[in-house]
């Protein structure tokens, strides 16, 4: 009996150290986008964020909206290649879209880079949810979505305030993510110029310990 007990430890203690070592691999090897950090206080932090590609669509919800866009970086665009997906994902904070997949490769292998966050804006009615591409994409380079809902756009430079937070991003924790982070807004005298947003950068299979969320907006600099 005390062998069996053992036995099942072992294996659970496998599997526990599998899943963290799974996690910190995602983590470690997992592009994003790129910016300047222009001040850091606890969760608190300002950033710069470069102009940067993205491909966008609108649709009656998150499910269809991320469907779309998951086809273009699966292949369904006319270079017919596949495009790795990268942290984080952004959404509204009201609303936080299907956990997204690491990688996809297309029919002939070929994978470009993406950085992300995916952003997502919602009304009473739709939601315009975006990927971002790599820094070195233009609106010439950047493949050509195949499905007219889907559009190429570019995002202007940007100053974002964010408050990290860890675990899974449930509605609880992005309420009081936000409330924090509108706090130390008011305490900075900084207005913000959007909605709020969620940014999660991990992949659904990371320990919730391990996870990093943030919630976002754009502020003036």
């Amino acid at each position: 009996m005390r062998t069996r007990v053992t036995a099942i430890v072992s294996v659970l203690v496998g599997l526990l150290a599998a899943w963290i070592g799974w996690g910190l691999y995602v983590i470690r090897t997992t592009d994003r986008v790129p910016f300047e950090t222009l001040e850091r206080d606890g969760a608190f932090e300002q950033r710069r964020y470069p102009a940067t590609m993205l491909i966008e669509t609108t649709a009656p919800d998150r499910r269809t909206a991320f469907r779309r866009l998951f086809q273009y970086i699966s292949g369904e665009n006319e270079a017919g290649d596949a495009v790795s997906m990268t942290a984080p994902v952004t959404t509204s904070a009201e609303s936080v879209p299907p956990e997204t997949p690491v990688q996809t490769n297309g029919e002939d292998g070929t994978s470009i880079p993406m950085t992300a966050p995916v952003r997502t804006d919602r009304t009473t009615d739709v939601v315009s949810m975006a990927f971002y591409l790599p820094p070195e994409y233009t609106l010439e380079s950047a493949p050509v979505p195949t499905d007219p809902a889907v559009r190429l756009v570019t995002e202007p430079s940007r100053t974002v305030a964010v408050w990290r937070f860890s675990w899974y991003a449930t509605d609880r924790r992005v309420e009081r993510a936000r409330q924090s982070l509108r706090d130390r807004l008011e305490e900075r005298g900084l207005e913000a110029r959007d909605e709020l947003t969620v940014l999660q950068y991990n992949d659904p299979w990371t320990p919730p310990f391990l996870r990093r969320n943030e919630v976002a907006v754009t502020v003036d600099y």
